[in-house]
This record gives C-alpha cells, structure tokens and sequence, in this order.
C-alpha cells in the first residue's frame, strides 16, 4: 500500500489537449510575447568618421550618415511601440576590429557586429532608450563614454601608486578615502537644493574633469548616482595622490534664490577656499581660449566656504 501514501499528494487534472504554459496559445503567439519581453541592444556610430570606418566591410549596407542614423531611430521608435526595453551602446569601429581579430569572428558579417555589440553593452558605456532623439543619445553616450574613460584611468593610476615608503599605507587607497571625506564634508555643509559640482585635475598628459550632480531636500539626506559619485571621488583622489593644483567648483541651485557658486583649490590633501573674486575669474573664463566669459543674470559667485579639517584618519 506503499503506493497510496504518495499517490493522495498528486494532484488530478482532467486532459483539455492544452499545454500548461500555452493556455492554448500557438507557438508564434508565444514567440510574439518573448520578442517582445527580449531586451534589445544597438550598437550605434556616433560620427561620421566612425561611419567612414565600416563603409570598407562589404555587408555594412549604409552609404550615408545621416540616413543611418534616421533608421536607428526609426528602429528604436518601433522597439519602444512594442514596449520593448532597448540599451543603446558606442559602436567603436577600432574596437571592433581588435573583438573580431581577438575572437577569432570575421568581422564583415552580420554576426560579427552583433557579438560586438553585446559584448559592449554589457561591458562598456551605454544608454537606455527612452525617446530621446538620437542627436540627445549622441550626446550622453559620448559624455558617459568619456565619464568611463576618465574613471578607469583615475582608478589605475590610483592602483599604480602603491605603497606609502614611510608607514606602508596604500597611497590610492587613503587617498580615495580622503577625497570621499571631503566629498562628503563639501555637500553636508551646502546646504539644500540641487548641486552641481566640477572637479578639474591636470596630470601629465591631460587634464582629468569629474562632473557629479546631487539633490538635497531641507536637511534630508543627499541624493546621488553611486556610480557618478565613485567616479568623482576617483578623480579627487588623483589630484590628493599626485598633490595636484586640482580645482573644485561648487554652483547650488534652490527655488527662489539666486544660484550660487563657490570655489576651492585642492592643497596638501584639503580643500583650501578660493575668493569670490577668483571664483568669478575661474567661472568666467574660457577653458579653451582663455578669453573671459559674460557672467550669467541670476548667478552670485561667492567664497568657497570653510568645510573643515580633513580628518585625521585619513592621512597616510
């Protein structure tokens, strides 16, 4: 009787000739529903250089950049009326070129830009789709793209510094540390409203620019993208670790108020506050040219504020 004791446990269906997960639906009904629910990644060619590059693989069909680029977003705009999530990547074709020779793919199919494409989106610097025009998509994937460059060579040169010759203390890391500190001690004491901050880097051989945009409400907590902020502090850290003459810019906006910038110059591993009058001159000057810059209506351009000691645990 053995067989009962399991047997009262199994549920009994009567046979309708239907499959469980169909519910009676055809097979290209069910493929209909999971294109639909399969997330989609384009591999975009943002200037006409880049377009230049494919042109020489016989099976990439476009001969003209701007074309292309209406059918990207003619493509995206389909994926979106089928509410399809849609991630859109740089297609670089150098990189491509070097995936393809190092995979062993032949990169005039198909096939091969298709794994590209892939491999990117999940790898490197991408967009979600959602209705931007593409000129819009453009624009944040070279800024991300340029965001991620930056942070991976700061975290190198961070990790290429090793050790402290006199206490053995990881320099990247203590300086990683400070910068966080001092992040942190920059935004506690602005106050609320939306902050945007700039920090400027020069090395050797280019100058490094983090850029980090948070929200506070009242005395609420700070509101920021964790990844922007680790790329910030990234950036911060080098200018510690190398003691660089790094700058930071400091502009908060908040409802019925002037916004106002405050500025500081990085010093001995602190924050040292710059004058209202060589904050105008740092705010109001070309980066490029050097030429002055009309000062913006609504904006006051103050004196960094005092954010306080670095502290002592932070040293190395």
């Amino acid at each position: 009787m053995a067989h009962t004791k399991h047997a009262k446990h199994i549920k009994t269906t009567k046979h309708t000739g239907r499959s469980r997960g169909g519910a009676g639906r055809s097979g290209a009904a069910m493929r209909r529903t999971l294109r639909r629910e399969a997330p989609s990644a384009i591999g975009l060619l943002a200037d006409e250089r880049d377009f230049a590059a494919m042109r020489r693989y016989r099976t990439f069909t476009f001969d003209d950049h701007a074309t292309y680029l209406r059918q990207v977003e003619s493509l995206l705009r389909t994926f979106a009326a089928q509410d399809r999530h849609t991630t859109v990547a740089l297609f670089d074709p150098e990189e491509y070129a070097e995936f393809c020779a190092e995979s062993g793919l032949d990169p005039d199919t198909p096939a091969g830009r298709s794994r590209f494409t892939a491999e990117v989106a999940a790898t490197g610097a991408t967009v979600a789709y959602a209705g931007q025009p593409v000129d819009t998509l453009i624009r944040l994937l070279v800024g991300r793209a340029v965001r991620r460059a930056t942070w991976e060579y700061a975290t190198l040169r961070l990790a290429d510094l090793g050790d402290c010759a006199d206490c053995g203390q990881d320099i990247g890391r203590a300086a990683f540390d400070r910068a966080s500190h001092l992040l942190t001690r920059t935004l506690e004491s602005a106050g609320p409203g939306a902050q945007h901050l700039v920090c400027s880097v020069p090395t050797e051989h280019d100058q490094l620019l983090a850029v980090l945009r948070t929200e506070r409400e009242g005395t609420g907590p700070v509101r920021l993208e964790p990844s922007e902020g680790a790329e910030f502090v990234s950036v911060l850290a080098v200018g510690i670790a190398l003691e660089s003459p790094a700058g930071l810019v400091l502009r908060t906006t908040a409802p019925g108020v002037p916004d106002r910038v405050h500025g500081w110059r990085l010093n001995r591993g602190g924050l040292v506050p710059l004058t209202a009058g060589e904050v105008f001159s740092a705010y109001c000057t070309d980066a490029d040219t050097g030429e002055p810059v009309s000062p913006e209506p609504g904006v006051e351009y103050l004196a960094g504020f005092d954010i306080g000691a670095v502290a002592p645990e932070d040293h190395h």
